[in-house]
């Protein structure tokens, strides 16, 4: 599958896992999941209908949060994210 953005610059892509891709100038911070407050971030964010689960229902490893508030989960873990850079 070929994707073209609308500059078609294909290394803005942050690869997240299971072939699930976000926009790496959008990325604010990328966080363990372990912490509490990341938790009660992330179950805000489900409440309020930010939350996008890109797991594929695997243990979430790392929590991205975007500059649209949205708040991404991913399987990777933040180290192998920030690898991908």
């Amino acid at each position: 599958m070929i994707i073209k953005l609308k500059g078609g610059n294909m290394s803005k892509l942050l690869n997240v896992g299971y072939f699930n891709s976000i926009n790496k100038d959008r990325v604010v911070s990328v966080a363990d999941y372990e912490s509490a407050p990341i938790k009660k971030l992330v179950k805000n964010a489900r409440d309020m209908g930010m939350l996008v689960d890109l797991t594929q229902g695997k243990k979430t490893r790392a929590v991205i949060v975007m500059d649209s508030s949205h708040i991404v989960l991913t399987a990777k873990s933040a180290e192998a994210l920030a690898k991908n850079e």
